[in-house]
């Protein structure tokens, strides 16, 4: 009996040993949980850290701003520990990410070519603008489309005078260049300003159609221009990865990288292609394809825009990495 009593007496104290030793990571998510972003970054990572360390190491996602209201605080949540790992934006914070925003030039990729390809291909260029952080994924959106209400977009002139809200300063110039009125506020304002009139339409990917709702109050979609995509990313407070063991750190640094941010930008993509086909089957909605030639009239409007901000920022190198030059 005496025997027994040890070993469960020992069984406990490895278990809770085991128990002191596991480390669930605070990941924050401005979003719902049925946002796209949850089971190709948050749960992947869940998954894989958890597989890597025999479930030392777990991600737990708070969504819905539970960590912290708004996207725009989101890099500042990791480098304070607010959260240890967050997903968020570089348009919301443009200026601390010159290099990192040429990927959302119109034209600065082709439309086909994976954004988290040629922001890793840059990675050496942009590196310094992610301070106090260890990234662990950047993507891209599916390219933009103008997402529009009551108005039809088939050449740049039809946006002279239109509200349309953009993300950040870059995509504001890019507005102000197609003649219309830039807005900026965070994506999850836009469905409200849509139905209430604020705002004409979005310059964004189809994703936000489903993930927030938007097809609910547009109806008048325009595919086909470059009109660039959205950045993103996934940071680690260098904080939390310090605390880290070194097992733990080195299962970090594997998932890191290239394969979640393959994953994320392919759930984006898939995201936005079942989006714009339910709004293509919808015949309460107007979806206009422009020829390539309709389309270079939008890549002619906004040419000097995008040299520019490239000459601003001495993004010369960043942008022909990401081309793959």
């Amino acid at each position: 009996m005496k025997m027994t009593h040890l070993i469960a007496g020992a069984a406990l104290a490895v278990a809770s040993a085991m128990s002191a030793q596991a480390q669930e990571l605070k990941f924050a998510n401005f979003t719902p949980p049925f946002h796209t972003i949850n089971a190709s970054v948050i749960e992947k990572l869940n998954a894989d850290l958890s597989a890597a360390t025999d479930g030392a190491v777990s991600v737990r996602g708070y969504h819905g701003g539970e960590l912290g209201a708004g996207p725009v605080e989101q890099y500042v949540r990791a480098v304070q520990g607010v959260a240890d790992m967050v997903w968020g934006l570089p348009g919301y914070t443009s200026s601390q990410f010159g290099k990192t925003m040429i990927v959302e030039l119109p034209n600065a990729i082709p439309l086909d070519q994976p954004g988290y390809e040629a922001l890793w291909a840059a990675f050496d260029e942009i590196k310094g603008e992610f301070p106090a952080t260890k990234p662990i994924a950047l993507w891209t959106s599916e390219p933009n489309i103008f997402i529009m209400k009551d108005v039809q977009i088939r050449t740049p002139a039809d946006l002279a005078g239109l509200k349309v809200r953009v993300a950040g300063a870059t995509a504001a110039e890019v507005a102000e260049a197609l003649g219309a009125t830039p807005v900026q506020m965070p994506i999850n304002q836009v469905y409200n300003a849509l139905q209430t009139g604020l705002i004409d339409g979005v310059i964004t990917g189809a994703s936000t159609l489903s993930d927030f709702k938007l097809d609910e109050v547009a109806n008048s979609y325009t595919v086909g221009a470059n009109l660039g995509r959205l950045a993103f990313y996934t940071v680690m407070g260098q904080s939390s990865y310090d605390k880290l063991s070194a097992d733990a750190k080195a299962a970090v640094d594997a998932v890191a990288g290239m394969e979640v941010s393959k994953s994320a930008e392919m759930a984006w993509n898939a995201t936005a292609d079942a989006a714009l086909e339910a709004a293509r089957a919808d015949d309460t909605n107007v979806v206009i394809d422009l020829s390539p030639e309709e389309a270079q009239a939008f890549a002619d409007a906004v040419a000097d825009v995008v040299n520019g901000y490239v000459a601003e920022v001495s993004g010369e190198a960043a942008l022909a990495k990401m081309r793959g030059e």
